[in-house]
């Protein structure tokens, strides 16, 4: 089990429309940038928020493959 499939409880995922980004990122699907004004998914563990990460939509949909 992995932190995105229950090691620390549910995860909520969103997706992130362009104009909320305000800041790069790195996916941590592919470890590319998200530049800023990218629409993207957030992923956050109910039991640890602060392993928030965002990806991209496609990283996100195929991560575990």
């Amino acid at each position: 089990m992995d932190i995105w499939d229950g090691l620390y409880g549910p995860v909520e995922v969103r997706r992130m429309q362009p104009y909320e980004t305000v800041k790069d990122y790195v996916c941590p699907g592919c470890n590319r940038d998200i530049p800023a004004g990218t629409g993207n998914t957030v992923t956050i563990p109910r039991d640890a928020p602060d392993l928030r990460r965002h990806w991209h939509h496609v990283c996100w949909q195929r991560r575990g493959r």
